[in-house]
């Protein structure tokens, strides 16, 4: 399973966050707390947002703690919104495309979690996604797809809707196929104003999702960055957190709720 943060509050640079703190995503790329997998190698990649209407991104091959590039990034970006994700493959390639977060216009999106037996719903997900939007697709992840799904189901102007439709329909066709494994989903996505962040499984094992209020900035994410955990909120199963500002609201989505096992 692959980690990942985010982060809205005042601005910073990156790499008070991605290095400096006690259990930072970098070292949750080498020793993960919260994870069947403990190393997360297969790639890296970063988003944030700054004065243009698009998010800069940046996706990397090489593990996080080796990448003297992403070093050099992370002391000069500031950002007072950014994405950050460590891979741990379930299946397809090492590749920057197949890096997160991925982009849409003002959107980013990044995603712990798999699609069970996609391989053999590959084709029938792929046919989901409108024409307008399949020349976006750059990778061979589950994630994309489940990303230009929630795109082509109302993203823009209804997230939360989206998110549940979009679970719907991938799991309508996992039923079709009866593929027993699970659907398990831990994401956030953003606009570049709010941050929507979601935990949601089939089964009774969803990703780990914490979130944490700070005096002028919130951080959520996969694990803690602190050993400690004090503070830390564990987002429930079928519930989204609502992130503004230095607020944020954990609530029940009844649609999600209503897929769960």
């Amino acid at each position: 399973m692959c980690r990942w943060m985010a982060y809205q509050g005042s601005e910073v640079y990156l790499e008070s966050l991605l290095f400096e703190q006690e259990h930072s995503l970098v070292h949750q790329s080498l020793s993960a707390k919260k994870s069947e997998v403990t190393v997360n190698a297969d790639g890296f990649g970063l988003g944030w947002y700054d004065e243009r209407s698009e998010p800069g991104l940046y996706h990397e091959i090489l593990p996080a703690w080796s990448d003297s590039n992403l070093k050099s990034l992370a002391r000069h970006i500031k950002s007072g919104l950014f994405f950050a994700h460590v891979r741990a493959s379930t299946g397809t390639a090492t590749s920057r495309s197949n890096c997160h977060p991925f982009s849409y216009k003002n959107w980013l999106f990044m995603h712990n979690g798999q699609i069970g037996g996609y391989e053999s719903i590959r084709y029938q997900l792929d046919r989901l996604i409108p024409e307008s939007l399949y020349g976006e697709r750059q990778g061979a992840t589950d994630s994309e797809v489940i990303f230009l799904l929630m795109i082509a189901n109302g993203l823009e102007q209804d997230p939360e809707q989206a998110i549940a439709d979009t679970l719907a329909q991938i799991l309508d066709i996992m039923k079709q196929k009866d593929i027993q494994e699970p659907l398990r989903f831990t994401s956030v996505v953003s606009n570049g104003d709010e941050m929507i962040a979601i935990r949601f499984s089939s089964d009774e094992q969803a990703p780990s999702l914490y979130c944490k209020a700070f005096e002028n900035h919130i951080v959520i994410g996969s694990e803690p960055l602190e050993l400690s955990n004090q503070g830390w909120t564990l987002v429930p199963a079928g519930h989204i957190a609502k992130i503004r500002g230095n607020q944020y609201q954990i609530q029940a989505l009844p649609d999600l709720m209503k897929l769960s096992a």
